[in-house]
């Protein structure tokens, strides 16, 4: 009997502490499983992909610096434009723009470095295409009215004309990184239209008779648009019906 009240007293104690370690149990996690009282570690992420992510935000840092100088050049011209200004408005830390930029030439250089160049190589490009001439001023004025006229583009080259005289460093920086490869691929194209009869030989030493009226669509468009509007589509093919058509002057 004394045995039996014992081993009933051992089950009865057991049944206790079952009892309290379910009720210790935490929510959720099943009655006998096993964890770690230490806290759980996050998957590092991969070094690659850290710095591909700083790239990206730094590439979209970059092109908002841009975005927002050029519409403070625009706004203010180049000698009153402050760099403070353009970080706020681009909504970064003034310290954060000279991580891209020297100064504030530099950063006005970018602008017309990234915005123009590209326009180059296309002109240049047109150049391998076997047309006429007629046809490649036609594939020029849509070039010019699509990427240049219709887009920021257009200001920039407005910017050259206000503030070139008086910064005639940009003026020289604008002419070796753009225009002098401009002049190069139209001299070229030109050349090509006089051996096939196609244009006046005077034309290959004055490429600038070919360029003016976008000059002037470019000029209009800021100063008397609002008075006058310029179709300038029409203006650009009449020009180039003028120097290459068939009803040409030779």
């Amino acid at each position: 009997m004394l045995m039996l009240g014992m081993k009933r007293a051992k089950s009865g104690a057991g049944q206790q502490a079952s009892r309290a370690a379910a009720r210790r149990q935490p929510a959720g996690i099943p009655r006998g499983a096993q964890f770690s009282s230490r806290p759980t570690k996050r998957t590092p992420q991969p070094a690659q992909q850290r710095t591909s992510s700083r790239r990206e935000r730094s590439a979209e840092r970059r092109e908002a610096i841009l975005a927002a100088a050029l519409d403070e050049f625009s706004q203010a011209g180049f000698a009153a434009t402050r760099l403070d200004d353009v970080a706020r408005r681009a909504g970064v830390a003034k310290g954060t723009i000279y991580l891209h930029f020297r100064d504030k030439e530099a950063l006005f250089q970018e602008i017309l470095r990234s915005m123009l160049a590209p326009i180059v190589g296309r002109i240049e490009a047109l150049g391998s295409v076997e047309h006429s001439t007629v046809t490649l001023g036609e594939r020029i004025v849509e070039l010019f009215m699509r990427e240049i006229y219709e887009t920021r583009r257009k200001d920039v080259i407005r910017l050259i004309l206000t503030e070139g005289r008086r910064f005639p460093h940009l003026a020289e920086f604008y002419y070796r990184e753009v225009l002098s490869h401009v002049l190069t691929a139209m001299r070229a194209l030109l050349a090509r239209a006089v051996a096939r009869g196609e244009a006046a030989p005077g034309l290959v030493d004055f490429p600038q008779l070919v360029a003016a009226p976008a000059l002037i669509a470019v000029v209009w468009g800021g100063l008397f648009e609002r008075f006058e509007p310029l179709d300038v589509r029409t203006m650009l093919r009449t020009h180039v019906d003028l120097l290459f058509g068939p009803g040409r002057t030779k």
